[in-house]
């Protein structure tokens, strides 16, 4: 992929039957049906980004000794495509997500992919799968997956000389099955996301293998997600195991910690902004357990929700830890406006005075 990115095609010859796309579009589920097609793009030193390519959906071959499988040297992001009335299909921001994996990409020592040919690999896998993307019904969307990855056969410890980039696509059906509801969160006090100078802020499969352990915990707590604390002093929240934090206060200021140990969310973005239009003063600063717990008992906390690209947003309720609880905040009135605020643009339902959507076909 030179200046302008050049995409061979090779359509699948056994696509999914009508009928049982119809099926499984009916009751999508998340990540378990793929689209026909992939895409796939490779990098070298010596040729940069190279043969750029969507081909039939199917399996990998790895050698054993492929670099990933032994040094995690990986990136993702999620995002959707949404189908509008009148039929055309869209994206989200997807520039947001190309400037983050060119974030995460130098973060874990990987080629700049440039945000352009993201956009255009997305694009044309979207282009070709179309018919994947659900109508707008339930929030049903077709939830995208570009990854890269290590795919050097090398056992040394240092950059891979041989990446790939891949784009696979998923319908998605809506995230809350009857209706958005509170999530119940467990704070861990024992297990961190990451520390200063780590890889918190980049998206790398290894900052979801480490928060796994703190989730099991959670759920066996009877909670839905976990909260993590900051590595340093244990005592400022970061964020859930994948959604940010915002807390609403009676005066209508709104707090959501700071980015540089957490992923800087494109969802979280975006709520920001639509907040301010809202006329909402949003914060962006450390914010401590213990304001949490106090603001909540006085009942300067009105609101608590949680934000990202599968559930966009959720009323966060009761607060478990070993300490005990912290009882759910009396409101979810300004969560909600902002989730539909929000869902109206992705879905086409009301104009888009940001410029946030991306017409794809």
């Amino acid at each position: 992929m030179s200046s302008s990115i050049q995409i061979s095609t090779s359509p699948n010859p056994e696509p999914v039957s009508d009928q049982r796309l119809t099926e499984i579009l009916a009751n999508p589920g998340f990540g378990t049906h793929f689209t026909d097609h992939m895409f796939t793009a490779e990098w070298t030193p010596a040729a940069g980004w190279h043969d750029a390519r969507i081909t039939p959906y199917g399996p990998l071959t790895l050698d054993p000794a492929t670099a990933v499988l032994h040094y995690a040297q990986e990136t993702f992001e999620g995002m959707k495509a949404y189908r509008h009335a009148d039929g055309s299909v869209w994206t989200f921001r997807p520039e947001e997500n190309a400037a983050r994996m060119v974030r995460s990409s130098h973060r874990l020592a990987f080629p700049e992919l440039p945000v352009d040919h993201f956009v255009s690999a997305v694009d044309a896998l979207v282009t070709q799968d179309q018919r994947w993307v659900p109508d707008s019904e339930g929030e049903k969307s077709l939830y995208l997956r570009p990854f890269m990855f290590a795919s050097e056969v090398f056992l040394g410890v240092r950059p891979a000389q041989h990446v790939t980039f891949m784009v696979i696509a998923s319908p998605a059906g809506a995230y809350f099955k009857g209706g958005v509801k509170p999530v119940t969160l467990w704070l861990t006090e024992e297990y961190t996301r990451a520390g200063r100078g780590g890889m918190g802020a980049a998206k790398t499969g290894g900052n979801y293998a480490s928060s796994l352990v703190a989730q099991q915990e959670a759920i066996d707590q009877g909670c839905d997600q976990v909260v993590f604390l900051d590595a340093q002093e244990g005592r400022y929240i970061e964020e859930l195991g994948g959604m940010n934090l915002y807390f609403v206060h009676a005066d209508g200021r709104i707090v959501t910690p700071e980015t540089g140990t957490i992923l800087e969310g494109i969802t979280r973005a975006s709520i920001i902004e639509l907040a301010g239009k809202l006329g909402h003063q949003v914060e962006e600063r450390r914010f401590s357990i213990d304001e949490w717990r106090s603001g909540v008992e006085k009942g300067e906390i009105v609101e608590i929700f949680a934000c990202g690209t599968a559930a966009v947003v959720t009323p966060v309720g009761t607060l478990k830890s070993a300490a005990g609880e912290s009882p759910a905040p009396a409101s979810t009135e300004l969560t909600m406006k902002l989730r539909q605020s929000l869902v109206d643009i992705q879905y086409g339902r009301a104009e888009d005075t940001f410029g946030w959507m991306h017409r794809v076909c």
